[in-house]
């Protein structure tokens, strides 16, 4: 593993995040980086977990729940990668499923809207033939 070490400006730069949002991953317990002083320096373990907590907000990921699963990870026990993995598949699986079900929902809002659009259009022509 690298020994380059990050600042919260270089990681907020990098992953297009304010410092604000790296501070509440922190006092979330989702990154622990360690302290000079106030200043914060971030290591590559730092850099990883922050790529992965924001690939989890963009899929669906509550905090509480990455959090669930960085700590199932660290705990390491022999079977820990395996609940990690039994615990991702489940989340990710309901998270499908509710995705799924919100495309559904936007396919019919979808339909609905252009027929409304169509109805208006044909509204609009007959009212100019009338002119």
């Amino acid at each position: 593993m690298s020994n380059k070490t990050y600042t919260i400006s270089e990681l907020a730069k990098e992953f297009d995040v304010t410092t604000r949002a790296i501070r509440l991953y922190e006092e979330s317990g989702l990154l622990a980086p360690e302290r000079d002083g106030s200043r914060r320096i971030y290591h590559e373990k730092d850099r990883v977990r922050l790529r992965l907590t924001l690939r989890g907000k963009r899929i669906g990921f509550t905090l509480a729940e990455v959090k669930d699963m960085f700590d199932l990870y660290d705990s390491k026990p022999i079977d820990g990668e395996k609940k990690q993995i039994l615990y991702l598949l489940d989340i990710m699986e309901q998270r499908l499923e509710t995705l799924k079900l919100q495309r559904e929902e936007l396919e019919l809002a979808v339909v609905d809207i252009e027929s409304v659009c169509e109805r208006a259009r044909e509204t609009l022509t007959e009212l100019d033939a009338k002119e």
